[in-house]
């Protein structure tokens, strides 16, 4: 992966120079079975409003692992960088250009996990230009009412946001998206479905938040077809887990948390 400081200022990040997503959904193809588009959309539209609220209300339901006897039926395939530049451009700062290979499939899907878990999906504006950027012309255009509806300013307000997806003045709104794998579930030059092991940051971070920022393990899992030159997600959905044990590490102040989402940026995810 590559750093990438465009990613802060207004751009997929958000806060200082960073990336992430709202309201519930992500989970885990040789090439599918043709299925309605437009209930392919209904449903994707469905999945990313359950993901945007599980993000934010944090589930943390344990998985169950697998075992001994029933080992996972999908193939290994360990991330690891392989040199190959990811992107070569971006579009409104989200990553775009990616090849039309298998290894282009998981660099979108990655760089789409971060977009989408960024505090950009909290403001309107931002977010529609994130979901335009990242789904097929349908699907973006049947996400954004459902989507409008549910960030309303009820839920930002739990949140501690006002009306337009802003932190009250002083505290930091901390919500990142971190992919650690990518896997493969099905590819053919025309679809494929890649899931995105991730860990991601939610919270507020100042001295009068009540909501502090907290970790969370999830599969994020994107349907996505090559359309005009490359990969867009058709559908997508959510899953907690798999989880690792909680280390030992001493909770940081609030102060340091707000201090290292502004100076640490984020990055641009290749296979």
């Amino acid at each position: 992966m590559s750093t990438d400081d465009q990613y802060g200022g207004g751009e997929v990040g958000g806060t200082g120079q960073t990336r992430t997503r709202f309201p519930e959904p992500s989970d885990p193809y040789a090439p599918p079975r043709r299925t309605p588009r437009g209930l392919i959309t209904v449903v994707g539209v469905v999945v990313l409003l359950i993901a945007a609220i599980a993000f934010a209300n944090q589930s943390r339901t344990p998985e169950a692992p697998p075992t001994a006897d029933k080992p996972p039926t999908t193939t290994t395939n360990p991330t690891a960088a392989t040199g190959v530049p990811p992107v070569d451009g971006k579009s409104a700062g989200i990553p775009k250009g990616y090849a039309q290979t298998e290894q282009g499939a998981q660099s979108a899907a990655a760089n789409y996990a971060v977009a989408l878990g960024s505090d950009g999906m909290f403001r309107k504006n931002t977010r529609h230009t994130l979901v335009d950027g990242i789904y097929t012309p349908d699907a973006a255009a049947k996400l954004r009412s459902p989507q409008d509806e549910a960030y309303s300013a009820a839920f930002l307000a739990k949140l501690g946001l006002d009306a337009n997806g802003n932190p009250p003045q002083g505290s930091t709104f901390v919500t990142r998206a971190v992919p650690v794998g990518t896997r493969t579930d099905s590819y053919t030059p025309a679809n494929a479905k890649v899931s995105v092991w991730y860990t991601g940051l939610i919270g507020m971070s100042g001295p009068k938040s009540t909501d502090p920022v907290r970790t969370t393990w999830k599969t994020w899992t994107f349907e996505l077809v090559w359309t005009d030159g490359d990969w867009k997600v058709l559908s997508d959905t959510q899953q907690d887990g798999p989880a690792p044990v909680p280390g030992d590490a001493v909770a940081s102040p609030s102060e340091d948390i707000s201090k290292a989402v502004k100076e640490f940026g984020g990055f641009t995810y290749a296979r």
